[in-house]
Parts: structure tokens; sequence; C-alpha cells
């Protein structure tokens, strides 16, 4: 049993120091604690990590954070909506989301032409950019080859951006696949149907893309999954780990409550009922803003993997399987 101890505040206090301190506190902060001790454990372990997050956490001031834990190798693959990676390829190409308020009138927004997430702010202007850019690249993707598996696409695309904080252009560098089984549910997909009316040869497989995702890792594999929010992206990370045994490592944060019976509330004892978690598997729920709680618990997951020296290895590692790709 561990004792409640009181939180003590001391002049330039460390994010690990306060996460360490959390294992004392109580509530959610136990479970955060215990969070980041699992990813540190599923990256000691050499176990294969599935990252996936949704769209939201990208139009915020994560979607860097992400570029840079693929950068460090934190992640192997990558599971997502595709919301998320429009706004990636904008972002990348000089478009500014603004901070607004949760408050915001709406129907004056709409006047302006202002879109809101949450209180995050994107103008129409933005998805205009976009939708000239995507065009040009669907017909650079076509000139290439007709018939793209998802991640292929992805991948792809990644190289043709520029931007060292950009999810798809890291991911691209450093060899991680991205898997994002609704590519067709945002402005992409719309894109991607209109291009099709033109050239009917052109052909984006899902599909295929299941099989990839499902090759990713073996039976024999140690898995790891660390899903932000719920939805597609989190179900079908599970489910790939499900169909190869399942996952040793899982860490969910959220602000879905498990009564709803919905996937995207739906936490790591559940999973284990499906087989996607294994019985014995290191695991931890927290409940709360991912704008918050992860950052604290990757960070607090990166000092100790840092001290250890182990990000410098995992980036060789990375750089390695680059070269002999």
């Amino acid at each position: 049993m561990v004792k409640v101890k009181d939180l003590k505040w001391k002049q330039d206090m460390r994010v690990s120091e306060l996460v360490d301190s959390y294992e004392h506190i109580g509530f959610q902060s136990v479970e955060l604690q215990r969070a980041s001790e699992v990813i540190v454990k599923m990256k000691k372990d050499s176990a294969k990590v599935f990252l996936t997050f949704t769209s939201n956490m990208v139009t915020s001031g994560l979607r860097g954070f992400f570029a840079q834990l693929i950068e460090l190798g934190i992640a192997d693959v990558i599971v997502t909506t595709v919301g998320g990676l429009e706004e990636d390829i904008m972002k990348a190409t000089g478009e500014d989301f603004q901070i607004g308020s949760f408050q915001t009138d709406d129907v004056e927004l709409h006047e302006k032409g202002i879109n809101r997430v949450g209180n995050l702010l994107i103008k129409n202007e933005s998805y205009m950019n976009f939708e000239s850019l995507i065009e040009r690249i669907l017909k650079k993707l076509y000139e290439k080859q007709k018939h793209w598996a998802v991640s292929e696409m992805l991948r792809e695309i990644g190289l043709m951006l520029d931007d060292e904080n950009s999810i798809l252009y890291q991911a691209a560098k450093n060899d991680v696949p991205i898997f994002c089984p609704a590519i067709t549910d945002g402005a992409f997909g719309f894109h991607l149907y209109l291009f099709q009316q033109d050239h009917p040869d052109f052909m984006v497989d899902v599909v295929k893309d299941f099989g990839n995702i499902l090759f990713a890792s073996s039976f024999d594999d140690r898995k790891g999954v660390i899903a932000l929010g719920g939805s597609i992206s989190k179900h079908h990370a599970i489910l790939s780990t499900l169909l190869n045994g399942g996952a040793e490592y899982a860490v969910y944060m959220t602000t879905a409550h498990r009564t709803s019976g919905s996937m995207s509330g739906a936490n790591t004892n559940e999973a284990k009922s499906w087989g996607k978690v294994k019985d014995e598997s290191d695991v931890a729920t927290v409940i709360g803003d991912v704008s918050i709680t992860f950052p604290l618990a990757m960070i607090h997951a990166l000092d100790e993997l840092a001290e250890d020296g182990l990000l410098e290895s995992l980036k060789r590692n990375n750089e390695d399987r680059g070269a002999n790709t």
C-alpha cells in the first residue's frame, strides 16, 4: 500500500518531480503517474508502440509534440483520424490557428467564416488553401502510381512536406507508418472522391491497409498502446493487437467515461475482456483533458528514458532502421 503524502511546492520544481509526487496524492493523479511508468516500461521492454490520437489534438498545440515523439523513436505505429492529417498539412504550409473561447457566439463565427473546435478557431480560408494544395498533391500521387494503400499514400505526402514539426514529415522521415482507416471522413475524403470522378483508375485502398497494420506487429512481438482520446483511431490499434495476441502494455487517456458503453470510454480493463489487452498486462486509464494529462505523463517518461541513456539509442536505432529500408 502507498501512503498519502501532502504535496509541497519548491522553487524550480521539475515536471518529473511533480509527477513523481502524484503517486501519493490520490484520484486521477495516481493513474497519471502510473501511466507514465507504463510508458517507460513498454519502451524499456522494446515493445512495439502504437500511438493513437484524434484530430482535435492536432488542432491544438500537441501537434509538434507528437512529431517530436516520432523523431525520438517513441512510437512505432501511428493511428489517427483524417482531420488531424489535414490540419498537419495546413500548419506545415504556414496556416495559423487561434485560441478563442468556449463561449463564443457561433452564429457570428459562421458569418465571419471561422470554424470552432472547442476554444480553438480555424478560418475557412485555411481550408480553401488546403483544398488548392491537396489537388496538386493528388495529381503528383496519380502521376507516380494509380493504386495506393492509405499508409503508403500518407508516407508519400509526408515526403513532400518540409516541416520538422509535422507529424506526416517526421513519420515519413523516420519510417513510421501512419494509419487512417476513416480517410474519407473529412475534406481530404471529399477531394479524393472528386479526384476519382475525373480519374476512375485512381484507387486508395483501405482494406489493403488493414493488412498492413496487422503485419506491423506479430504474435511474438511485445506490444504497447498509448491511446489518446477514443473513436476509430483507438479501436483500430487495439483491434490489430488483438489479432496478434493482445498488448502487454496499455495507457488510455480520455475525457469519456466507461458508463457510456462506447469505445471512447472503454477502459483498459474492459479491453482485457476482449483480449485486446492481455490479462497480465501493465495498464493505466487516465480520465482528464489530454492537452493537460499527456504532456505531464510523457515528459516524466522522457526524462526517465533520457536519464537511463535510452533516448539517444532509440534515435540511433531509428536512423539505422531507415538506412536499411
